[in-house]
């Protein structure tokens, strides 16, 4: 494996104004796809609600009256009409609220989003432009042709800084396009995405970032 992928940045006439380097530590490691499976499953996971409940026969109203006597009848016995079998009764071992979160330590969520972006990588998917709009108004035309350019793939994850309002409000209606900011990148984003596209200055901030590990990572599993 080389130390550093290069891929080129266009501009919003999609021309191409430079280079742009693409650590190897980051979007060239193996991918580990059990790990990517398991912090998939807990973010998928962490996004339950949990508050599906259901009533136990302890719970539903009425009931309380015994419906007939005990014996003499021929039929079963029988204590409330509540009882599960009884239509308008309780349910048994029916759902109740919980929390579905999984622990998931940081080191493993990012050595899972550099196997997702090293596959996209690979496959030469990840891409890095200077801008979508090619003044300070928001253009939707213009980021489309930049997209389109790029990429005529259905699904693309596009990867902003946080303060690019123009780049957000060019994009936010678009059918196709999933924005992020790049400290909410994440490996189950990048994998439903056909492509991934930075601004450079999103790609910057992300490198910056604990997603590298290293000394990185050690300072945030503490």
């Amino acid at each position: 494996m080389s130390d550093t992928l290069t891929v080129d940045v266009v501009d919003s006439e999609g021309k191409k104004t430079g280079s742009a380097d693409l650590p190897a530590d980051v979007f060239d490691v193996q991918t580990n796809i059990p790990l990517i499976h398991q912090v998939v499953v807990a973010q998928l996971a962490a996004a339950r609600q949990g508050t599906h409940d259901t009533k136990s026969r302890g719970e539903v109203r009425g009931g309380g009256r015994k419906p007939y006597k005990q014996k003499g009848t021929g039929r079963a016995r029988q204590g409330s009409t509540r009882a599960p079998q009884f239509a308008g009764g309780g349910v048994v071992h029916g759902p109740t609220p919980r929390d579905y979160s999984q622990r998931t330590p940081k080191k493993m969520k990012a050595a899972a989003l550099r196997g997702a972006l090293s596959d996209r990588a690979r496959a030469g998917r990840v891409h890095v432009v200077s801008g979508f709009a090619p003044g300070t108004a928001p253009s939707t035309k213009s980021a489309l042709a930049v997209l389109d350019n790029l990429s005529g793939r259905k699904n693309v994850l596009v990867v902003v800084e946080r303060q690019d309002e123009i780049t957000w409000k060019s994009l936010r209606n678009v059918e196709r396009v999933h924005l992020l900011v790049s400290d909410q990148l994440n490996t189950y984003d990048v994998l439903i995405s056909d492509d991934v596209v930075f601004t450079q200055g999103a790609l910057d901030a992300f490198l910056a970032g604990p997603v590298k590990g290293s000394a990185d990572a050690k300072d945030d599993s503490k």
